[in-house]
């Protein structure tokens, strides 16, 4: 993706002693799923974030204190869904105080406070999936000349925060790497963000600093909870008198390309849908070309390589789709690939009953599809 930002705007971002005001909107593929706006000043942070994910979305400001050295001493969330008020088993508001290496976390609610300390070495305030909040740590690596930070990103929750480790790369890109997620910034001197490149995470997001100012109640005020982001499906199929199941998340296209593209990008391992990973179950041996499978449970994942698409058939089962151990292949099956009859926004699975003990299973997305055939015994 092309990050674009005018000369004007970058000479701007550079003078810290003043207030910068920003406003991001992020996207998912085509679809707005969160907008965000937010001042930062030396000793002071405050903001708003409307997301659409989740089955409510959610409307949420954070005030942040700084001290002289640009860390965070103390942090005020306050969260409710877009369409109204907290629920009542739901905080008012969250108050974080960093002490040392840890922080303390009060949970307001109506009737009562919950006090938890939880460890976060070198903490930053960080709410997903906004990201305006990681000023505060590209302030400090911009300012103190580091090449690499690993912090801890405190939000509202009450589970033990995650650490993410950002590095900074060659012109004004930051790197962030936890828990499976690669993500770029562009970063100016004074470390403001500039623009977000989270393709190299499951959910692929991407965001620009705006040049203008956002109208966010406006965009709020008409934002539709997305639900489930990547619903579940199944496929199945009888052969011989037995069956052959499939379970597998429904990703969309929502605008962006698929195979070879941003969803499926070449020489890489793809889930094959979203979410945990897809799951097949038969109850009698499967034959894919060489590739003996034992009746039983397994995962199945997508090589995308350069020299021939492939089906993974995996032994390792119950995980999340990003957990993939190649120790753990049973094999891999080469497939073929065609155009679909029609564009398909869902990824969808397909297994069919080809003749007398033999079958195929299609994998289909946009405007192609994966096939790969089996005789069953």
């Amino acid at each position: 993706m092309r990050f674009l930002y005018t000369p004007l705007l970058t000479m701007a971002l550079v003078t810290p002693a003043l207030a910068q005001e920003a406003s991001f909107v992020v996207m998912l593929g085509k679809d707005t799923i969160a907008v965000e706006k937010y001042t930062r000043s030396a000793t002071r942070m405050t903001g708003e974030l409307a997301s659409r994910l989740g089955a409510a979305g959610n409307r949420l400001s954070y005030e942040v204190t700084l001290g002289a050295d640009g860390r965070p001493s103390a942090v005020l969330y306050r969260a409710r869904p877009l369409a109204g008020t907290p629920a009542a088993n739901q905080p008012r508001e969250v108050r974080i105080t960093f002490v040392g290496d840890s922080v303390k976390r009060e949970a307001v609610f109506a009737d009562s406070t919950n006090t938890r300390m939880l460890p976060a070495a070198n903490g930053i305030p960080f709410v997903y999936p906004g990201f305006g909040l990681l000023e505060v740590a590209f302030a400090q690596i911009r300012k103190n000349k580091l090449p690499t930070a690993t912090m801890t990103m405190v939000g509202g929750g009450g589970g033990n925060p995650g650490t993410v480790t950002f590095a900074v790369a060659p012109g004004d890109l930051i790197s962030a790497t936890g828990d499976g997620l690669i993500i770029l910034f562009r970063v100016d001197p004074s470390g403001n963000l500039l623009s977000v490149d989270a393709s190299g995470t499951t959910q692929k997001l991407m965001s620009t600093r705006g040049t203008g100012s956002l109208d966010f109640d406006r965009i709020a005020g008409r934002m539709v909870p997305l639900g489930v982001l990547s619903a579940r499906g199944t496929a199945s199929g009888s052969f011989m008198q037995s069956v052959v199941f499939v379970n597998y998340g429904r990703p969309q296209v929502r605008g962006r390309t698929v195979w070879g593209g941003l969803l499926v990008p070449p020489d890489t391992i793809w889930r094959l849908g979203a979410n945990e990973a897809t799951h097949l179950a038969t109850s009698r041996e499967l034959t894919f070309g060489s590739v003996v499978v034992p009746p039983g449970l397994y995962t199945l994942w997508f090589f995308n390589a350069a020299g021939g698409q492939q089906l993974v058939i995996n032994k390792q089962v119950g995980q999340w789709g990003t957990i993939y151990d190649p120790a753990q292949d049973l094999g891999r099956v080469p497939v073929t690939m065609a155009p679909t009859a029609e564009f398909l926004e869902d990824f969808t699975i397909t297994l069919r009953n080809v003749a007398q003990g033999r079958g195929a299973i299609e994998f289909a997305w946009g405007s192609q599809m994966a096939t790969a055939a089996f005789t069953v015994r």
